[in-house]
């Protein structure tokens, strides 16, 4: 009987939830599983398209369906655990489905990337491979070109390793195949050959020396037998001529730890409040217990000992982890540690690897060859089998929530897949989330608290600098004489520093002094900020670039002036101020290119540098034992935004970056610079007081009716014009309203904080509620007719549980 298939179809025009059923041909049926991508007919037309098959259909009679065109491959990317994840993420964050599978896989294996047959030369001839599929199918694979009988021994020749199916971008194909070099004579086929070669041929005779050192199974790369052996290419390329050796392209990963030495540690001895936090996260793996726990830990105490030896426990058992970080930045010192512990059972996933070694990385843990995952907030969808733990460090950041469709957070997602693997998540902070603290208070999640650093040594003493008393110190409007006077003593002892600063670029704006004009971007409702390394303006939200003006463009005037600051400003004031200081500066301007971050903190953690300036990316994570001082040069900074959670991630933040000082023997101080000295978030996170900051948070949370005592929703209307955005904006409401109690709160529509972004304007409306039971349905009917709206350029967007309402 002909088997049916239901497939969730990738079109962009016209997404929906609904699977549409296709039958599949006698010859590829048995291939296809759960999960498997293939390309099926849709529409009228029937054109190709991408689509992923969520399960199989064995209602109805299939003589009426359509065809699936061809399989993508026989063994799918995603298994029946992510799958079943997909249902569920969609209908959480109100999302279509298909998004969610996209954001699930690595991006060299979308349906737009060239891919190739790579054949196994020890079981297949190649000309027979050639002779079935074709020449151009070989090196350019088009599997819906095929027919069913070419499908089917395509599928049987991956099945017994005769070919693989190799993915590539244009440029990374050739990094990931490489030559490899097997013998072809033997021991008595060498004698009679050497008798033939001149004496003066050194390099060959030394080759045929070497070549029964070879195994004739295993082989041997051609760039170790160049470099290890001192062979030339010449002698390689003569010797294949002669069928000495024989050559052939292989696979190689793409391994994103190449260029780094594996080191080994053991592990250490856990004072008294590790122990006890090991031992109630131990218990919760032991008994396959899913309640959530939050480890709340001072800076320093030693949280990660505790991940360490927690997942040391559970690969005990033969089971899985993942560990997230929320930063980049924080990855590579993330990963040193646990390959440290664990060596090449571990795989890393995060944006700052090449879209060939996030692939590779995906099919490691694929294949069951890895048994612990690292990465930033998508590691969460790791393919990991038999899981049994989650941990998030530092659970409270904001990067762990997506911006994008789907708009997910990852704490959802991994308590989600925690519950259904009978596995605890630890979330681990020094200043957790609001949210996850309440539901620690509450008893939905398991709370545990380490008060003391590891080392028993103090939190670093901390300072705030009222600026209004500092302005005329006779520095600039960075910095005030006791920071300078501090940084100066650090220097002298050959001690390090940390400044941060919390906004990128030279100069905020650039504002005409004769008539007031302000440059702003062409595309967006901001001002340019100027980027002195580049020379130009730079938009931080389109991207948008041009020069530096030398006029005003509205007056004409030459009495330009650059106002405001940024990390860039204040590394050439550090250079005018101490010029023998040697200034490291690190934000997403100098960490652009790949493993900047990892070069960056590897320099300062050689003393190579004396102060490390950067942007909140060094706020966390670092531990480097001859920081002892740690400056924040405008506390201000995110402060007065108008944002929901601008206190609590100005304490968190302040807390965070605190931390990184006086981490070994030298005590550590820290001096926070301010407008704003007596705002509740800094006065107590000078005192590192996170129980006074949640008491008094939760008190104006609860007056405000804002989460964690209130759900909420916000919805973003988008279009070319303003008077668009404010016409759909207002249907929405009245399709909402209706659905709503008079317990809800609806704020808007209004514009967004920043209005116009690329081009396009935005409003947008914001529901508090509690319960509701029908407004889930509401807005999933707002996101179904959305896309119809998305034809005539408006685009609608929902997001729950926003993390800013910016």
């Amino acid at each position: 009987m002909t088997k049916k298939f239901d497939v969730i179809v990738n079109v962009p025009a016209l997404q929906t939830n609904t699977p549409f059923t296709y039958r599949a041909d006698a010859a590829i049926e048995n291939d296809i599983k759960i999960g498997s991508r293939v390309i099926v007919p849709f529409g009228q037309a029937g054109r190709p398209v991408q689509g992923f098959v969520i399960g199989e259909n064995r209602q109805g009679s299939p003589m009426e369906l359509k065809n699936i065109i061809s399989l993508l491959e026989p063994e799918p990317f995603l298994n029946q655990e992510l799958i079943d994840l997909s249902a569920w993420l969609a209908d959480k964050t109100f999302s279509f489905r298909v998004t969610c599978l996209n954001a699930m896989l690595p991006n060299l294996v979308k349906i737009n990337t060239k891919r190739f047959v790579k054949v196994n030369r020890q079981r297949i001839d190649p000309q027979r491979v050639v002779e079935v599929l074709g020449e151009q199918q070989v090196v350019d694979l088009k599997v819906n070109e095929l027919d069913y009988p070419q499908q089917r021994q395509l599928n049987q020749w991956v099945k017994d390793g005769s070919v693989t199916l190799e993915y590539a971008t244009e440029n990374s194909a050739r990094k990931k195949m490489i030559n490899w070099i097997w013998p072809l004579v033997d021991a008595e086929q060498i004698t009679q050959i050497t008798k033939t070669v001149r004496p003066n041929a050194r390099q060959q005779l030394k080759l045929l020396q070497l070549i029964p050192e070879i195994s004739v199974k295993e082989g041997l790369s051609q760039t170790s037998l160049i470099k290890d052996y001192q062979i030339s290419r010449g002698t390689v390329d003569h010797a294949v001529e002669q069928g000495w050796l024989k050559r052939d392209l292989v696979e190689q990963y793409r391994d994103p730890f190449a260029q780094s030495d594996l080191q080994t540690d053991q592990e250490l001895n856990l004072n008294d409040e590790q122990a006890s936090a090991f031992k109630k996260i131990s218990d919760a793996v032991q008994n396959r217990r899913a309640k959530p726990i939050l480890l709340e830990g001072v800076t320093g105490s030693g949280k990660t000992e505790v991940y360490l030896q927690s997942i040391s426990q559970v690969l005990n058992q033969g089971r899985t982890a993942i560990l997230m970080v929320p930063e980049i930045s924080l990855t590579p010192l993330m990963v040193n540690r646990v390959r440290a512990r664990f060596g090449d059972q571990v795989a890393v996933l995060h944006s700052a690897l090449s879209d060939g070694e996030k692939f590779d990385e995906w099919r490691r843990i694929m294949r069951n060859e890895v048994k612990v995952v690292v990465g930033a907030r998508s590691a969460v969808f790791a393919p990991l089998h038999n899981l049994g733990i989650i941990i998030m460090d530092e659970e409270h950041s904001e990067t762990y929530k997506q911006t994008d469709a789907p708009r997910y957070h990852a704490r959802d997602v991994a308590i989600y897949r925690a519950q259904n693997a009978n596995c605890p998540v630890v979330l681990g902070s020094a200043t957790p989330a609001l949210e996850s603290r309440a539901r620690a208070e509450r008893g939905v999640y398991d709370f545990i608290q380490i008060h003391k650093r590891a080392n028993q040594q103090a939190l670093p003493a901390i300072r705030v600098i009222d600026m209004r008393r500092h302005l005329g110190d006779g520095f600039n409007e960075n910095f005030s004489a006791p920071m300078v006077n501090a940084i100066q003593e650090r220097l002298l002892k050959h001690e390090q520093v940390v400044l941060m600063l919390n906004r990128r670029g030279f100069s905020s704006f650039v504002m005409c002094r004769d008539c007031g004009f302000v440059l702003k971007c062409p595309n967006c409702d901001v001002s340019l900020t100027m980027h002195l390394d580049t020379h130009s303006m730079q938009c931080h939200y389109c991207g948008h670039e041009e020069p530096i003006p030398r006029k005003c463009q509205n007056c004409g005037s030459d009495k330009i002036r650059f106002f405001g600051t940024g990390t860039q400003k204040v590394e050439q004031q550090l250079q005018q101020i101490l010029p023998q200081a040697r200034v490291l500066r690190m934000d997403v301007d100098t960490t652009r290119r790949k493993g900047a971050h990892e070069r960056l903190l590897a320099r300062f953690g050689n003393h190579d540098a004396d102060i490390l300036l950067g942007t909140q990316m060094i706020a966390k994570g670092l531990d480097f034992p001859e920081v002892t001082l740690v400056g924040v040069l405008n506390a201000d900074t995110s402060l007065e935004l108008p944002d929901l959670r601008a206190s609590e991630r100005t304490f968190q933040l302040l807390t965070q970056v605190a931390g990184r000082a006086g981490r070994a023997q030298k005590a550590g101080e820290v001096l926070i610079q301010t407008f704003n000295p007596d705002h509740y978030a800094i006065k107590l996170a000078q005192k590192q007081d996170y129980e006074d900051f949640f008491q008094k948070e939760m008190y104006l949370r609860h007056l405000g009716k804002y989460p964690p005592y209130y759900f909420t929703v916000l919805i973003n209307v988008a279009a070319s014009d303003e008077a668009t955005a404010q016409k759909n904006a207002y249907e929405v409401l009245n399709k909402i309203q209706p659905q709503l109690s008079s317990q809800a709160i609806v704020l808007g529509p209004t514009p967004k904080s920043v209005s116009k972004i690329k081009q396009k304007y935005y409003y947008q409306i914001l529901i508090k509620y509690q319960k509701e039971p029908r407004l889930h349905d509401a807005l999933l009917k707002v996101l179904n007719e959305s896309q119809e709206k998305f034809r005539h350029g408006v685009r609608i967007t929902i997001d729950a549980d926003p993390q800013n309402f910016m």
